[in-house]
Order: C-alpha cells, then structure tokens, then sequence
C-alpha cells in the first residue's frame, strides 16, 4: 500500500475515534444552568482539584464533574452538593435543582425539578 494511502486511512480512522472520545466525556458530564436573576459562584472541587466559576444570570457550566465533585454555590461552604458527574442541574431560588438524567440516562419516575440535598460531606 503506498505511504499517501496509508496515511489517508490512518486520518480517515483516527479522527473519528478521537472526536467521538471528545464528545463521550462531554456527554457524561455535569451542567448547571444559573436561572436566578442574579451571579453565583459556583465552586466544583474534583478530587484535590478546586475551581470557582462565576455564572451569570441564564449562563451555563457545561463540562464539569466527569467522574462526580463537589459542588458549593456562592461560597457557601457549609451546603455541598454531591455531584456523580452527568445531571442536568439549575440553581433557582439560591438553591440547586435537579433538572433530570443527563443526555445518556434514563428517567427515573419523579425526578425532575427535584431539589438538591446538600451533601454530609465536608
């Protein structure tokens, strides 16, 4: 087989796999939708790993929590929320809701619009 044909299958199998890695990971993360009229900063701590995220009214964090975090809105360190890494989730009200399963969940009978109980973890 020439090297120009080679290559050309090489390209045509590994960009494919590559994108659809990248769009797997995306799909199995976790988003949160700010539908108050006001900011919040949202703290996701994965693992040892610690980031603030300031959402703007209808703004939207997509991409985060792939393997589950904690999450803390406006500072408040004494409500976590415990995140598995792909619900949909909205802070109304200075709280956070569960919206429903992710892109690649089922629903569960009563889930969504569930709020959110803060995690017992610290």
């Amino acid at each position: 087989m020439p090297r120009v044909q080679a290559l050309n299958l090489i390209k045509a199998v590994l960009v494919p796999t590559v994108a659809s890695l990248l769009l797997t990971s995306a799909a199995h993360a976790a988003s949160v939708t700010n539908r108050d009229d006001r900011d919040h900063t949202v703290t996701v701590v994965e693992g040892d790993t610690k980031k603030d995220h300031v959402l703007k009214p209808d703004a939207v964090l997509n991409g985060v929590c792939e393997k589950g975090c904690i999450i803390r809105l406006s500072g408040g360190g004494d409500d976590p929320y415990e995140l598995e890494g792909s619900e949909v989730t909205s802070i109304e009200g200075g709280e956070l809701y569960d919206d429903g399963p992710g892109p690649s969940e089922s629903p569960k009978p009563g889930d969504s619009g569930q709020l959110l109980a803060p995690s017992s973890r610290p």
